[in-house]
């Protein structure tokens, strides 16, 4: 049985393009699709996730339904087809339309911003993000690439997570790697004689930065890399700046 596996941030419209995906196929490959999320568990979203025992019984309850539904491939042991839709969208955008939720399906801001924090993008270089379609917030979902990818095993054309990026991309990448690098380490550097509530002045950077853990500090890298890879300035020189302000951002 394929299996499209959905991800990005809490109220990114993952819910939203599933459901797209179902009417699709539904209408025009006459094939049965199940939707398996936390949405149908009947749990309290903001319970759940701030309680990790209680984050870990969802999963394995996520994924034993999916399981359920993938046994005769199992059974068969045969390689089930897959192809993940990664539904990008800002931290900023994210936040309004779980804001524009009803109340009983609307995160509390401190349980969203610490999912946000928690997401690591996937990427189409890694064997299992591959296929992947990335869809931004006005992009119309690409359902003939999604269906090849599933049940002729075509690759997906190139989007914005794999075409070559503006300017030259051998360059953009290393000072994109080697700018953050340097800021994480003038951070890191910098935290061995300060303490949380210290300010640290970066170089490069017109912003001060906040005492971050260096574990937060690796992940948030990882998190900026990935988006600006797909998001990329013309101006190389606000690298520094651009890292500063997300890490700025993501620690409040």
């Amino acid at each position: 049985m394929p299996l499209i596996i959905m991800c990005g941030y809490p109220c990114s419209g993952i819910t939203r393009r599933a459901h797209e995906l179902k009417e699709y196929f539904t209408q025009n490959t006459e094939r049965k699709v199940h939707i398996v999320g936390d949405e149908d568990q009947g749990l309290d979203k903001n319970s759940v996730y701030s309680d990790s025992q209680k984050e870990k019984n969802l999963r394995g309850a996520l994924r034993a339904e999916v399981e359920r539904y993938e046994l005769f491939c199992l059974i068969k042991h045969t390689q089930t087809p897959h192809c993940l839709v990664y539904c990008l969208t800002s931290a900023d955008v994210s936040s309004e339309w779980n804001k524009g939720r009803e109340a009983d399906s609307r995160y509390k801001q401190e349980i969203l911003d610490a999912l946000i924090l928690r997401f690591e993008a996937p990427d189409s270089r890694n064997r299992w993000d591959s296929p992947l379609f990335t869809i931004q917030q006005e992009d119309l979902l690409p359902f003939e690439a999604i269906c090849d990818a599933l049940f002729k095993r075509k690759a997906p054309p190139p989007n914005q997570s794999t075409k070559n990026q503006p300017l030259s991309s051998t360059n953009f990448l290393y000072e994109l790697d080697k700018v953050t690098q340097d800021v994480l380490m003038a951070v890191l550097e910098s935290q061995k004689t300060s303490v949380p509530g210290d300010l640290i002045s970066i170089p490069g950077a017109t912003e001060k930065i906040s005492f971050i853990l260096a574990r937060l500090l690796r992940k948030l890298r990882r998190q900026f890399i990935s988006y600006t890879k797909m998001h990329p300035t013309e101006n190389i020189g606000q690298i520094a700046n651009m890292f500063v302000q997300y890490l700025n951002k993501s620690m409040h």
